[in-house]
């Protein structure tokens, strides 16, 4: 073996090794998504609903809770990512809904992202201390959305967003449609800190008051 491959060898071993070393995997933390209105809207008081909202995903393992939270109401998502099973906790006004899901629940939820594909460009920008570099994401209906991802730091946990799970990272910011509106989502915490094991209770039982219903039935009622 000549000296110019073998230098070549050890140039892209220590180019790998720095990587690997560079990229910190959260397995168990809290991740804090601040949420803004993009653009106008002809409803400005829908508008206004979406302004201070926020996520937040908990992370232990395999389990995972998000947390979306607004003027509107609130969406809380339990899932063992394991066996795929787990819930959806929704309180809007009076109602107070628990919608069980399984994984093919949640494959029919996620339709939209199947064959999802990012090509990343030149644009970089800093979120939180991480350099993340610009994406841009294509679905299966041609729609795209913007999305800046780290390469710094990555999830055990690949499931608890679906759309992201094939992104070479963490997304940090990045863009969404909620109806006619346009919103952003952008990273204001990262913790590291353990999460309660009860954070991620997924016994019925334990919400009383909650209209129990399945995934079928939840669609045929956003239906009506």
């Amino acid at each position: 073996m000549n000296s110019k491959r073998i230098l070549g060898l050890m140039a892209a071993g220590l180019l790998s090794t720095s990587f690997c070393y560079a990229q910190k995997i959260l397995s168990e933390g809290t991740i804090v998504y601040d949420v803004t209105v993009q653009t106008g809207s002809k409803e400005p008081q829908l508008a206004d609903m979406f302004d201070g909202a926020s996520t937040t995903i908990y992370l232990k393992g395999s389990l995972c809770r998000v947390e979306m939270k607004s003027a509107l109401g609130s969406t809380v998502t339990i899932q063992d990512a394991k066996n795929g099973n787990g819930f959806v906790l929704k309180e809007y006004g009076n109602q107070k809904l628990l919608i069980s899901m399984t994984k093919s629940d949640w494959d029919d939820l996620n339709k939209k992202y199947q064959g999802i594909k990012f090509v990343t460009g030149k644009e970089t920008k800093t979120v939180l201390g991480y350099k993340c570099q610009k994406a841009t994401a294509t679905l299966k209906d041609g729609s795209t959305f913007s999305v800046y991802y780290t390469s710094e730091l990555t999830t055990e946990n690949k499931e608890f967003d679906f759309q992201f799970r094939n992104l070479p990272g963490l997304a940090l910011e990045y863009e969404s449609s909620v109806g006619n509106l346009k919103v952003k989502y952008t990273a204001s915490k990262i913790s590291f800190d353990p999460v309660p094991v009860q954070k991620f209770n997924l016994d019925k039982a334990a919400y009383r008051g909650y209209r129990e219903l399945t995934y079928a039935e939840s669609i045929r009622l956003k239906s009506n």
